[in-house]
């Protein structure tokens, strides 16, 4: 268990850690920006793949048994997350790494964007969130409160990045926008628009969930429908 928890700790760190500190400032002024990118996705898989492995090798110890209502819960939460993370990570967003020039077009904010201006990474969260509640066991409140950690942890401060980065840009950007998903449009600061966010996406999300139920007992030695 104790190479578990280094890995769940691990994992984060390599991701905020870096990319907050002037280790991150220093590795691009050396390596340029392509090669740091290249060097920072293998650092974070491998970190990804040890996480895996610790958790495969590491003990059952229950924490506490599932409520029959919170199994219920957990499938439409994870479904809500595959639409986030897909069609967030398929829709055009100035906070991707890269895409920093969207901020200067206008009417950026079109699509899932009006729902979160970090879809993907509320997905991430959301989705080890109700892997937590489920499971119950302390291997897998360390394997997906790791990854959960990078969707909800990571959320605000890749804005207070953004925000000194991109000042006035980013002020426009953040005023009609939310990160917690649903929160802009409550407000009324924004609307919910179906029809930008495009058929394809929800398809390609649709399809990705239902796949990963069928194939969830040949990865994992479990149905989530058994559960129900």
């Amino acid at each position: 268990m104790i190479r578990l928890f280094i890995a769940a700790l691990l994992l984060p760190l390599t991701h905020f850690g870096i990319s907050g500190s002037a280790v991150r400032a220093d590795l691009l002024r050396r390596l340029g920006e392509q090669p740091y990118r290249g060097l920072y996705s293998l650092v974070a898989l491998a970190a990804f793949a040890w996480l895996v492995a610790a958790y495969r090798g590491a003990p059952m110890v229950p924490l506490w048994t599932t409520p029959r209502f919170v199994v219920w819960a957990a499938l439409p939460v994870v479904f809500l997350a595959f639409l986030l993370a897909v069609i967030g990570l398929t829709t055009p967003n100035p906070t991707i790494v890269g895409a920093e020039r969207l901020f200067a077009r206008p009417n950026v904010t079109r699509g899932i964007l009006r729902v979160s201006r970090n879809p993907f990474l509320w997905g991430v969260g959301l989705w080890a969130l109700a892997h937590v509640a489920v499971t119950g066991d302390l291997a897998s409140l360390l394997l997906f409160g790791s990854i959960g950690s990078l969707g909800l942890v990571g959320a605000p401060l890749l804005d207070a990045k953004k925000a000194r980065q991109h000042g006035r840009q980013w002020e426009l950007f953040a005023a009609e926008t939310s990160s917690l998903p649903f929160l802009a449009i409550l407000q009324r600061r924004q609307r919910l628009a179906l029809n930008e966010i495009g058929p394809w996406r929800v398809a390609a999300a649709v399809a990705l969930f239902g796949f990963a139920l069928l194939a969830h007992r040949w990865a994992f030695g479990v149905s989530p429908l058994s559960l129900l």
